[in-house]
Protein backbone atom coordinates (compact mmCIF):
# COMPACT_ATOMS: atom_id res chain seq x y z
CA UNK A 1 0.00 0.00 0.00
CA UNK A 2 1.74 3.32 -0.95
CA UNK A 3 2.06 6.04 1.84
CA UNK A 4 1.44 9.53 1.33
CA UNK A 5 4.76 11.21 0.30
CA UNK A 6 3.61 14.95 0.49
CA UNK A 7 4.65 17.08 3.31
CA UNK A 8 2.58 18.48 6.28
CA UNK A 9 4.27 21.91 5.86
CA UNK A 10 3.39 22.21 2.07
CA UNK A 11 -0.34 22.03 2.14
CA UNK A 12 -1.47 21.63 5.48
CA UNK A 13 -5.02 20.79 5.79
CA UNK A 14 -4.97 19.06 2.28
CA UNK A 15 -1.97 16.52 3.55
CA UNK A 16 -3.19 16.48 7.16
CA UNK A 17 -7.22 14.82 5.82
CA UNK A 18 -4.88 12.99 3.47
CA UNK A 19 -2.98 11.49 6.58
CA UNK A 20 -6.19 11.16 8.70
CA UNK A 21 -8.60 9.46 6.32
CA UNK A 22 -5.36 6.80 4.85
CA UNK A 23 -5.64 3.20 5.78
CA UNK A 24 -2.53 3.59 7.86
CA UNK A 25 -2.24 5.75 9.55
CA UNK A 26 0.33 5.64 11.89
CA UNK A 27 2.52 4.96 8.99
CA UNK A 28 1.81 8.00 6.85
CA UNK A 29 2.62 9.98 10.00
CA UNK A 30 6.42 9.57 9.45
CA UNK A 31 8.21 12.44 11.19
CA UNK A 32 5.08 14.57 12.41
CA UNK A 33 2.96 13.56 15.81
CA UNK A 34 -0.81 12.92 15.68
CA UNK A 35 -1.38 16.43 17.56
CA UNK A 36 0.71 17.99 14.37
CA UNK A 37 -1.80 16.46 12.11
CA UNK A 38 -4.80 17.44 14.11
CA UNK A 39 -3.59 20.46 15.14
CA UNK A 40 -3.44 21.10 10.70
CA UNK A 41 -6.73 19.84 10.18
CA UNK A 42 -8.36 22.36 12.76
CA UNK A 43 -6.39 25.32 12.20
CA UNK A 44 -5.38 24.96 15.62
CA UNK A 45 -2.13 26.56 16.52
CA UNK A 46 0.24 24.02 18.14
CA UNK A 47 3.57 24.87 19.83
CA UNK A 48 6.57 23.45 17.82
CA UNK A 49 8.94 23.91 21.14
CA UNK A 50 9.86 20.24 22.62
CA UNK A 51 9.96 19.72 26.62
CA UNK A 52 12.39 18.11 28.80
CA UNK A 53 10.76 15.02 28.56
CA UNK A 54 11.00 15.20 24.47
CA UNK A 55 14.71 16.20 24.57
CA UNK A 56 15.70 13.57 26.97
CA UNK A 57 13.29 10.65 24.82
CA UNK A 58 15.03 12.18 21.31
CA UNK A 59 18.80 12.03 22.73
CA UNK A 60 18.52 8.24 23.41
CA UNK A 61 16.69 7.44 20.52
CA UNK A 62 13.23 7.20 21.67
CA UNK A 63 9.89 8.99 21.16
CA UNK A 64 8.11 10.73 24.02
CA UNK A 65 5.02 9.62 22.49
CA UNK A 66 3.02 6.84 22.70
CA UNK A 67 1.32 6.57 19.29
CA UNK A 68 -2.05 3.47 18.65
CA UNK A 69 -3.93 2.98 15.98
CA UNK A 70 -6.76 -0.04 16.14
CA UNK A 71 -9.22 -0.61 13.81
CA UNK A 72 -12.69 -3.06 14.25
CA UNK A 73 -15.39 -4.07 12.12
CA UNK A 74 -19.34 -3.32 13.52
CA UNK A 75 -22.73 -4.63 12.29
CA UNK A 76 -24.24 -1.46 12.42
CA UNK A 77 -24.41 2.15 10.44
CA UNK A 78 -21.70 4.73 11.00
CA UNK A 79 -24.25 7.36 11.70
CA UNK A 80 -25.71 4.76 14.73
CA UNK A 81 -21.82 4.02 15.73
CA UNK A 82 -20.91 8.00 15.67
CA UNK A 83 -23.97 9.15 17.44
CA UNK A 84 -23.16 7.54 20.31
CA UNK A 85 -19.54 7.97 20.77
CA UNK A 86 -20.16 11.53 19.78
CA UNK A 87 -22.30 11.71 23.38
CA UNK A 88 -18.52 11.70 24.93
CA UNK A 89 -20.68 10.90 28.30
CA UNK A 90 -21.41 6.97 26.97
CA UNK A 91 -17.73 6.09 26.43
CA UNK A 92 -17.39 4.94 30.20
CA UNK A 93 -19.70 2.18 29.49
CA UNK A 94 -17.23 0.70 27.15
CA UNK A 95 -13.71 2.12 28.06
CA UNK A 96 -13.14 0.36 31.48
CA UNK A 97 -10.08 2.82 32.48
CA UNK A 98 -12.57 5.99 32.38
CA UNK A 99 -14.33 7.03 35.35
CA UNK A 100 -16.04 10.00 33.79
CA UNK A 101 -16.66 12.07 30.95
CA UNK A 102 -18.66 15.02 31.71
CA UNK A 103 -19.37 17.86 29.07
CA UNK A 104 -18.62 21.72 29.93
CA UNK A 105 -20.35 23.16 27.35
CA UNK A 106 -23.69 22.85 25.69
CA UNK A 107 -22.36 21.61 22.25
CA UNK A 108 -20.72 19.02 24.22
CA UNK A 109 -17.62 20.40 22.19
CA UNK A 110 -15.19 20.53 25.57
CA UNK A 111 -15.36 17.91 28.46
CA UNK A 112 -13.05 16.69 31.35
CA UNK A 113 -12.17 13.30 31.95
CA UNK A 114 -11.55 11.21 34.75
CA UNK A 115 -9.46 8.14 34.58
CA UNK A 116 -8.20 5.39 36.48
CA UNK A 117 -4.10 4.92 37.11
CA UNK A 118 -2.11 2.80 39.15
CA UNK A 119 -2.25 2.50 42.98
CA UNK A 120 -5.58 3.73 43.50
CA UNK A 121 -4.73 7.34 41.99
CA UNK A 122 -6.61 9.30 39.21
CA UNK A 123 -5.77 11.34 36.53
CA UNK A 124 -7.70 14.37 35.05
CA UNK A 125 -7.90 16.37 31.83
CA UNK A 126 -9.74 18.67 30.00
CA UNK A 127 -10.08 17.98 25.99
CA UNK A 128 -11.83 20.03 23.22
CA UNK A 129 -13.34 18.19 19.92
CA UNK A 130 -10.71 20.37 17.06
CA UNK A 131 -12.60 18.51 14.16
CA UNK A 132 -16.33 17.08 14.09
CA UNK A 133 -17.71 15.28 10.90
CA UNK A 134 -20.90 14.12 11.75
CA UNK A 135 -21.12 10.20 10.72
CA UNK A 136 -17.78 9.99 10.00
CA UNK A 137 -15.05 11.94 12.37
CA UNK A 138 -14.54 12.84 15.49
CA UNK A 139 -11.37 14.32 16.81
CA UNK A 140 -9.81 15.75 19.94
CA UNK A 141 -6.81 17.12 22.09
CA UNK A 142 -6.20 17.47 25.58
CA UNK A 143 -6.27 21.41 26.22
CA UNK A 144 -3.33 23.06 28.08
CA UNK A 145 -1.91 21.65 31.64
CA UNK A 146 -3.65 17.93 31.30
CA UNK A 147 -1.95 15.95 33.25
CA UNK A 148 -1.50 13.43 30.29
CA UNK A 149 -1.42 15.13 27.04
CA UNK A 150 -2.77 13.37 24.67
CA UNK A 151 -5.25 13.88 21.25
CA UNK A 152 -6.74 11.08 19.00
CA UNK A 153 -9.27 10.63 16.85
CA UNK A 154 -12.31 8.09 16.22
CA UNK A 155 -13.51 7.34 12.31
CA UNK A 156 -16.09 6.09 10.77
CA UNK A 157 -16.29 4.18 7.20
CA UNK A 158 -18.64 1.93 5.39
CA UNK A 159 -16.32 -1.41 5.13
CA UNK A 160 -16.09 -3.40 2.06
CA UNK A 161 -19.09 -5.63 1.18
CA UNK A 162 -21.79 -4.66 3.29
CA UNK A 163 -20.34 -5.87 6.07
CA UNK A 164 -21.20 -2.57 8.49
CA UNK A 165 -18.43 0.14 9.64
CA UNK A 166 -14.79 -0.10 9.71
CA UNK A 167 -14.13 1.99 13.25
CA UNK A 168 -10.64 3.23 13.56
CA UNK A 169 -9.24 4.97 16.81
CA UNK A 170 -5.53 6.48 16.57
CA UNK A 171 -4.40 7.64 19.57
CA UNK A 172 -1.67 9.91 20.92
CA UNK A 173 -0.54 10.30 24.29
CA UNK A 174 2.30 11.85 26.53
CA UNK A 175 2.13 9.48 30.05
CA UNK A 176 3.78 11.17 33.33
CA UNK A 177 7.51 9.23 32.40
CA UNK A 178 6.77 9.31 29.19
CA UNK A 179 8.52 6.73 26.34
CA UNK A 180 12.25 6.23 28.75
CA UNK A 181 10.68 3.41 30.95
CA UNK A 182 8.56 0.30 30.12
CA UNK A 183 6.15 1.23 33.16
CA UNK A 184 4.43 4.17 31.16
CA UNK A 185 3.44 1.12 29.18
CA UNK A 186 0.82 -0.21 31.53
CA UNK A 187 -0.17 3.20 32.80
CA UNK A 188 -3.52 1.66 33.04
CA UNK A 189 -2.75 -1.83 33.97
CA UNK A 190 -1.86 -3.34 30.29
CA UNK A 191 -0.34 -1.91 26.93
CA UNK A 192 -1.75 0.62 25.06
CA UNK A 193 -2.68 -1.66 21.97
CA UNK A 194 -4.11 -4.28 24.36
CA UNK A 195 -6.50 -1.58 26.10
CA UNK A 196 -7.62 0.04 22.95
CA UNK A 197 -8.24 -3.43 21.28
CA UNK A 198 -10.60 -4.49 23.88
CA UNK A 199 -12.09 -1.13 24.60
CA UNK A 200 -13.22 -1.63 20.66
CA UNK A 201 -14.11 -5.22 21.03
CA UNK A 202 -16.52 -3.82 24.16
CA UNK A 203 -17.80 -1.60 21.89
CA UNK A 204 -18.79 -3.92 18.98
CA UNK A 205 -20.51 -5.83 21.42
CA UNK A 206 -22.40 -3.09 22.89
CA UNK A 207 -23.67 -1.91 19.36
CA UNK A 208 -24.20 -5.23 18.15
CA UNK A 209 -25.97 -6.73 20.97
CA UNK A 210 -27.10 -4.08 23.46
CA UNK A 211 -24.94 -5.48 26.46
CA UNK A 212 -21.03 -6.24 27.28
CA UNK A 213 -20.20 -9.54 28.54
CA UNK A 214 -18.00 -9.65 31.22
CA UNK A 215 -15.39 -11.76 32.67
CA UNK A 216 -17.51 -13.09 35.23
CA UNK A 217 -19.98 -14.12 32.32
CA UNK A 218 -22.32 -11.53 33.18
CA UNK A 219 -23.80 -9.15 31.12
CA UNK A 220 -23.15 -5.31 31.32
CA UNK A 221 -24.89 -2.24 29.38
CA UNK A 222 -28.51 -1.64 28.06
Amino acid sequence: MELIKEDLKTNPAIVADKIVNSPLVVKNLQQHSLKQVLAALSDRAVSNSENILERAAKAVGLKPNIIVEKTVTIDRAATELYNYWRDLTNLPTFMGHLKSVTHKDEAGKVSHWVADAPLDFTVEWDAEIVRDEPGHLIAWSALENAQIDNCGFVRFQPATGGRGTQVKVVLEYQPPGGALTDAIASLFGESPQEQIGDELNRFKQLMETGEIATTEGQPQGS
